[in-house]
């Protein structure tokens, strides 16, 4: 939630306003937020009597009959918005789909909509809820590691549109935020190693104890959900809980000061300067954690080429990567695509690198002045070292499939087109974070010279309107 505080002065030829918004909202960790022994969440709409609820397909699928349950115990009737969104589906027909349920709902001004999902599903409704009579209420209750991790953190929301990625936004702080890590025993190994990097990312430049803890249980914590499946030993989840709660509140430190972006030598950004890159021009699409790992790693390589890590702590960091099953390379990521991204972030970041590296593990350094004979020459010893390590650096698990792109329930997909469709979803990763690519500094049309693209807005020519129409029925969120 936001208040804001102003006064007007008159000026000789006019007047003057200053303003100042106070943003303010919360996090509260809480194993079984829809237990109904838990009224904390119901607590917030007791004023109202009701719930308007924006959920994942997959999520309400899962959780749906004990979401009902929840809110029946607690006298409040429940209407939901049960959508399917993936990159693909991230797009402006969802966005207007959540809309029209909230003014079908007759949402109030103050009245908060309740978000549950991953990072997808709260960019979106959050965006929706920014948009609305510009400024409605929202709570989150993040589902996976990354919303958990990374995206609950953030006040930014979001939709795709044309071949970039958050290009349509807003910065919107949620009033409060539920921190559920038992959504952890059923997700997917794969994506909770997908959000195991944003938790290398943080530690690796800003907190060492984590770091370690990371480094201590890598495997364990991968293989139990971070503790939460059924005999998962207790000293890995309490590892786990101080991992979450260490994690959670350095990236709020670092970002709270800075919740607009107006500083752009972020901490939280190392893996993110040669990552678009990463995620566009394999055909079938790197997932953010395997793609920010790759960036990762090679800065890594960077940063002790320069005296910033030693040789002991450059290997560390690698072996992390390589145990979580992490990607460290791939075999398409050579001195053009180096230099492509270089000229791409050098543009999102006025115009200096800005690339932050450990120095040593737990603090940060950053990068402006590399030329490009050193990026090249880190390039060659990355890949050299890569060839040490299982599958030459590669990661497990590493592209995107149709979980991933929002047409797949609950893991089994509606159609097979639709499944060929999802594997070429590379348009949606042409850029990362607003950035466009860039083919020795020139961009068309947001597309770089010699970079196979494909269709935009839900597989444009292979579904009806970007999944207007949708399946089944479906238009890109189902009202029920």
């Amino acid at each position: 939630m936001s208040d804001l505080t102003a006064q007007v002065l008159e000026t000789k030829n006019g007047f003057h306003v200053d303003g100042y918004e106070k943003i303010s909202y919360d996090f509260t960790f809480l194993d079984g937020v829809f237990n109904p022994s838990n009224p904390q969440l119901a607590n917030c709409y007791e004023r109202w009597g009701r719930v308007l609820a924006v959920t994942d397909l997959n999520i309400w699928n899962m959780y749906g009959e004990q979401m009902e349950e929840y809110f029946k115990h607690h006298g409040l009737e429940l209407k939901v918005h049960k959508t399917k969104i993936g990159e693909k589906a991230k797009t402006i027909p969802t966005f207007l789909s959540i809309v029209d349920s909230m003014t079908e709902f007759g949402i109030y001004r103050k009245e908060p909509v309740l978000v549950v999902g991953g990072g997808l599903v709260t960019d979106v409704a959050g965006f929706a809820c920014a948009a609305y009579r510009r400024n409605t209420n929202f709570i989150r209750v993040p589902t996976t590691v990354i919303g958990l991790i990374d995206a609950s953190v953030s006040i930014k929301v979001a939709v795709n549109y044309g071949n970039y990625k958050n290009r349509l936004g807003a910065y919107h702080a949620p009033m409060h935020t539920f921190l559920d890590f038992t959504f952890l025993r059923t997700l997917p190994k794969a994506q909770i190693r997908n959000g195991f990097a944003e938790l290398i990312k943080i530690s690796t430049c800003s907190h060492l104890d984590t770091f370690n803890l990371l480094d201590k249980y890598c495997e364990q914590l991968i293989d139990t959900g971070f503790g939460r499946t059924d005999g998962a030993p207790t000293e890995v989840r309490d590892a786990a809980d101080k991992i979450n709660r260490e994690g959670i509140y350095e990236m709020l430190r670092l970002e709270t000061p800075n919740l607009h972006e107006i500083g752009l030598d972020r901490v939280i950004a190392y893996g993110h300067t040669w990552s678009p890159m990463h995620e566009l021009v394999p055909e079938t699409p790197l997932r953010h954690g395997h793609a920010i790992s790759i960036d990762m790693a090679y800065s890594a390589t960077l940063a002790n080429m320069r005296g910033l890590i030693s040789d002991a702590e450059h290997k560390r960091i690698l072996n992390l990567f390589s145990r979580a099953g992490l990607s460290m390379d791939h075999h398409q990521f050579d001195e053009e695509i180096l230099d492509k991204g270089t000229a791409a972030i050098l543009k999102t970041r006025d115009g200096k690198l800005r690339a932050a590296v450990p120095n040593p593990i737990g603090q940060c350094t950053f990068l402006n002045d590399c030329t490009a004979e050193e990026m090249n020459a880190a390039l060659r010893k990355h890949k050299e070292i890569m060839k040490s390590y299982p599958r030459n650096g590669e990661g497990l698990e590493a592209f995107v499939d149709a979980s991933d792109t929002g047409y797949t329930e609950n893991n089994k997909t509606e159609v097979e087109a639709l499944e060929e469709a999802a594997e070429k979803a590379g348009d949606l990763n042409d850029t990362m974070d607003g950035v466009a690519q860039v083919n020795g500094g020139v961009v068309k049309n947001g597309i770089p010279n010699g970079v196979k693209t494909h269709n935009t807005n839900g597989i444009k020519n292979g579904i009806s309107n970007g999944l207007t129409n949708g399946i089944n029925g479906f238009t890109n969120g189902v009202k029920a």
